[in-house]
């Protein structure tokens, strides 16, 4: 095994600039968070709270806390964006790898000749999102869609469902397809062969696949926006809310809860950070 080159020194320099332009928005967004509306837009700038307070996570969950310091009360709980959120993610995460794994098992096994599947897929991939916001915003409002969870899982599912075909193809990929073919001979169809042979071989592709989909609906901002009204909600829509006429944009509570959604993403990045490279290239590259 070859061992790792020493740095340079100034590849050390850069490599610890890039580090400090890399932190320096979470350090900002933790301390904000534990700033009372006073320090929130202090000038000179407080770095790091005297007092720091719980008050904008506690306004969290009681829109009425935050009064203690003299601020106008928020209009809403964010329970309701959390449990929206959860759902969403969660409910779109399982559709996406589940039909992404099979799609993935159909090219991988049964479409190597076919140059238009691989572009079809991706298509979806090639336009800005704002581009295809409109029409499904058209196309949902005249099917009922629009503003319900099925309509924004649908589109969850749509925008990553990508993602997940390519990550797993991957995968699938690298497992000699002998082993399947074994399996066939041993009297099993091709369905059972890829479900008691390929899924589980590449369950831990799989569980990195989950979460790298999870991350992405998780922190889907623009389509919830368009797509949500009053019946339904998520973390990255309300945190467009806590505007007050009084008080103008409450960042300490935008930054709380911005703590509270990115706990999820650092502990699933962390268990998956081997495998993100191969989602963010579609699978192309490789550990």
């Amino acid at each position: 095994m070859t061992e790792p080159k020493k740095l340079t020194t100034i590849q050390a320099i850069i490599l610890f600039i890039a580090l400090i332009l890399t932190l320096f928005p979470i350090f900002w967004i933790v301390m904000t968070a534990i700033k009372p509306p006073t320090d929130w837009n202090a000038s000179p700038a407080i770095w790091i709270p005297s007092e720091p307070t719980l008050v904008n996570f506690m306004t969290l969950f009681d829109p009425d806390a935050i009064r203690a310091y003299g601020v106008g009360g928020v209009s809403q709980a964010a329970t309701s964006a959390v449990i929206g959120s959860i759902i969403a993610s969660v409910t779109a995460t399982i559709f996406s790898v589940a039909i992404g794994l099979f799609s993935a098992i159909g090219i991988s096994r049964y479409a190597k000749n076919s140059k238009w599947t691989p572009l079809v897929i991706l298509s979806g991939r090639m336009f800005l999102p704002a581009a295809i916001a409109v029409p499904f915003v058209i196309i949902f409002s005249n099917i009922g869609l629009t503003d319900t969870y099925t309509g924004l899982i649908a589109i969850y599912v749509a925008i990553t469902l990508p993602f997940s075909t390519w990550m797993l193809k991957s995968f699938v990929d690298d497992l000699p397809r002998e082993i399947e073919e074994a399996a066939m001979i041993d009297g099993r169809s091709r369905l059972m062969a890829h479900i008691t042979v390929t899924i589980p071989l590449i369950k831990g592709g799989l569980f990195a696949t989950t979460m790298f989909i999870f991350i992405l609906n998780w922190s889907e901002f623009l389509f919830a926006l368009v797509l949500s009204y009053s019946n339904i909600n998520t973390i990255p829509v309300q945190l467009a809310k806590y505007v007050t006429a009084t008080a103008g944009t409450l960042y300490g509570v935008q930054a709380a809860l911005a703590v509270l959604a990115m706990l999820p993403l650092i502990v699933v990045g962390y268990y998956i950070q081997s495998h993100l490279a191969r989602g963010m290239t579609f699978g192309a590259i490789k550990q």
